[in-house]
């Protein structure tokens, strides 16, 4: 049977919190996985829409890509492409916190010996957008450090997400940056563990699980 396309929304990388107009927070993801999941998709002949933070990656051929910085911009850009997603993949590392307020100007070290920041929450994306699932299947990623099977597990129930890919980012094969990736795959009644695949053929082999995973229209 001829598989029929679909529109798949992925997000990718990490985000940036300012903290004034020269630091910020953020964290090391490369945005490597996200975009391998993007370009799988497209090959498997898929239309994809791409909300990238900001990364060190060329935006790829035949992909429509939003770039954003913040939490706060990656859930306005998800939020308004996902009425025409078939399929949510919510690859991106994004920040948890953010500081309560961004300084107008740079802050100055001189005077001071010890510097606290103020956080707060930045918006749990996947959390809002499951909200306004309907039928379209949503995939979140849990990077963890040591076993991340208890927290993914909690995160799959919690998000009301049909699949989550776990991995521990202190593997050496598995972590930020590199470009292989090792991962259990769970859902509601099953878990997947697979070895260690290059972040490109794990994205090829998600994006078939997946496929199999999309209910006739």
């Amino acid at each position: 049977m001829k598989k029929r396309p679909l529109t798949f929304l992925i997000s990718a990388g990490p985000t940036r919190e300012a903290i004034d107009p020269v630091r910020y927070l953020s964290n090391r993801s490369s945005g490597k996985m996200g975009y391998a999941l993007a370009e799988a998709a497209r090959d498997a002949g898929h239309r994809v829409v791409l909300v990238s933070g900001p990364v060190a990656i060329p935006p790829p051929p035949g992909i429509r890509v939003q770039p954003v910085i913040s939490a706060a911009d990656m859930l306005v850009a998800l939020r308004r492409e996902l009425p025409a997603a078939d399929v949510l993949i919510m690859a991106a590392a994004v920040a948890d916190w953010r500081p309560r307020r961004i300084a107008r100007r740079k802050h100055k070290k001189a005077g001071r010996t010890t510097w606290t920041l103020d956080l707060v929450r930045t918006p749990d994306i996947l959390a809002t957008l499951a909200r306004r699932k309907g039928r379209r299947l949503m995939v979140g990623f849990a990077a963890e450090t040591g076993n991340p099977i208890p927290e993914a597990r909690r995160k799959l129930h919690a998000k009301n997400l049909d699949l989550i890919v776990a991995n521990d980012v202190t593997r050496p094969d598995a972590g930020f940056e590199v470009d292989t990736n090792r991962v259990t795959l769970l859902t509601a009644h099953s878990l997947h563990a697979w070895p260690t695949l290059t972040k490109r053929k794990l994205a090829q082999d998600l994006i078939a699980f997946i496929e199999h995973r999309i209910p006739p229209p």
